[in-house]
């Protein structure tokens, strides 16, 4: 199938579903497949299944918050309407619906959507087990051609169904995650050529497909000039629903009983206390106190752990979506002046704080994201693992805080080597000093036995380099300068 064009990038994903919903009946033995769609709201899951549902003629089904009753009619209905064929008799429990399911699907591939499913796993916590059940010897799944697929957006709960003794888990034929759209993706989605800009957007509201018309109403900035104001009319006013959405996101989240203390930890980080100790000391708590609702905002995938590349057992923590940094750096402790309108003041008196505490870390985040997706036109080697690392120089008693560490694959007996390391800096132009931060850097890991003799020096510079660095840049191969322009250029 033809992705429509109504849909905007997601190719890897339609291609996914296609497959998926394409299989023929031999490459699941005859029998029924489970796919297994999931990702964080508002990033266009429901309406990639809708149109998958219309372009093959396939069943929807949008699970609401109810009873298991009320449930197992609007499904019972749905069913009907799909197949034109009545139940025998009202469904009684999720038993009769699952083996209802897979029996109405027998000669040809059909799909089958369940869109929310845990709504349904919240008043029928069995329902997984009859799904795998039915999926198993016996059931009505092994003569279905029915081909299931479950999407929902707790994360929590999505990412239970086929981890350790779940019992789905082994059944699934696809595993599809739903991501924000990349920053190139994002830029072109939201029609923004100039790069300075679609950084500062995307600090603000990454790459959620929702925040672009519906929580926003189709507004832009037009230019440079216009992102304050944008800022202004958008994010920060009471009146339009991106206000509340960092809020709102969290309190979506099921697991998450104590939004006070889950804010409070998100403040930490975006306050750039983003190791578990340092959080533990920013919000006042034991280290062991804290590494529940740390376990909990990452199964949510409101937060990432990131090692440190350079030492084992350390690691940082990154809020992943830009809008809940926004919040807690700026909003947060400003709410009751916003909610009366004072977005102006407001952003007058914080503006240092967004571009020190926001977007000097997102641009840092934009630059190792650039570093892997195209690491071997930069350098000549695709790395293996790309992230940040902190290097410990004895001498002068200081650490030495490496932006974009590009390591090449593990071999095997062999020193492990580093492709690229690099800075990052968002406003200050780069010079001379910022590289041979690098170097020495570089030249402390190859002491500590790393293989640096193809290393590249690569300086990220958001506001640019002084003339002194790009003549070095241009007669050394071994130092790369990237700027905006080079950072947003299509693969």
């Amino acid at each position: 199938m033809e992705k429509p064009e109504k849909i905007f990038a997601r190719d890897r994903e339609w291609q996914g579903l296609t497959r998926f919903t394409g299989l023929p009946l031999g490459a699941t033995r005859g029998a029924a497949a489970l796919g297994v769609v999931s990702g964080r709201r508002r990033q266009g899951k429901s309406f990639l299944l809708q149109s998958l549902a219309e372009a093959c003629g396939g069943m929807y089904f949008a699970a609401t918050e109810a009873t298991e009753a009320e449930s197992l009619r609007l499904f019972n209905a749905s069913l009907t309407r799909q197949t034109g064929v009545v139940a025998d008799a009202p469904f009684r429990d999720w038993h009769e619906a699952v083996a209802h399911l897979f029996r109405s699907f027998r000669d040809r591939p059909a799909v089958v959507i369940i869109d929310e499913f845990p709504f349904l796993v919240r008043t029928s916590p069995a329902l997984p087990s009859i799904i795998q059940r039915e999926l198993g010897p016996g059931g009505a799944g092994q003569t279905s051609s029915a081909r299931l697929v479950l999407c929902g957006s707790a994360m929590s709960v999505m990412g239970e169904l086929l981890s350790g003794q779940a019992p789905l888990r082994g059944r699934a034929s696809l595993e599809l995650v739903i991501h924000p759209f990349g920053y190139r993706d994002s830029a072109a989605f939201w029609g923004i050529t100039d790069p300075r800009l679609a950084v500062l957007v995307h600090a603000v509201v990454g790459g959620t497909p929702a925040y672009r018309y519906e929580f926003t109403q189709g507004d832009r900035p037009a230019d440079l000039d216009d992102f304050a104001p944008w800022v202004i009319r958008t994010v920060l006013n009471p009146q339009t629903p991106l206000f509340r959405e960092a809020r709102y996101l969290l309190a979506e989240e099921s697991a998450i009983r104590d939004p006070a203390l889950y804010h409070s930890v998100l403040a930490a980080i975006a306050s750039g206390n983003n190791t578990n100790g340092g959080i533990a000391s920013f919000i006042g708590r034991k280290s062991d106190q804290i590494t529940h609702p740390l376990n909990v905002l990452e199964d949510c995938a409101l937060i990432g752990r990131e090692p440190d590349l350079f030492r084992q057992g350390r690691s940082r923590y990154r809020i992943v979506e830009p809008l809940i940094t926004f919040y807690e750096a700026i909003m947060r402790s400003r709410w009751a002046e916003l909610e009366i309108h004072r977005a102006e003041q407001v952003w007058s008196a914080t503006r240092e704080t967004f571009l020190a505490q926001v977007v000097g870390p997102h641009f840092e985040a934009l630059c190792r994201a650039f570093a892997l997706d195209s690491g071997a036109e930069l350098f000549g080697d695709q790395p293996g693992e790309v992230g940040s690392g902190a290097v410990s120089d004895p001498q002068r008693r200081t650490q030495i805080e490496v932006d974009v560490v590009a390591l090449a694959p593990r071999q095997p007996n062999t020193a492990r080597r580093i492709v690229s390391l690099g800075e990052a800096k968002w406003g200050e132009t780069i010079g001379h000093h910022h590289l041979n931060r690098l170097t020495r850097a570089r030249d402390l890991l190859s002491l500590r036995g790393y293989e640096t003799g193809e290393t590249v020096l690569t300086l990220y510079g958001g506001t640019g380099f002084t003339d002194e660095l790009t003549a070095a840049a241009a007669r050394d191969d071994r130092i790369l300068l990237v700027d905006l322009d080079r950072l947003y250029r299509p693969l």
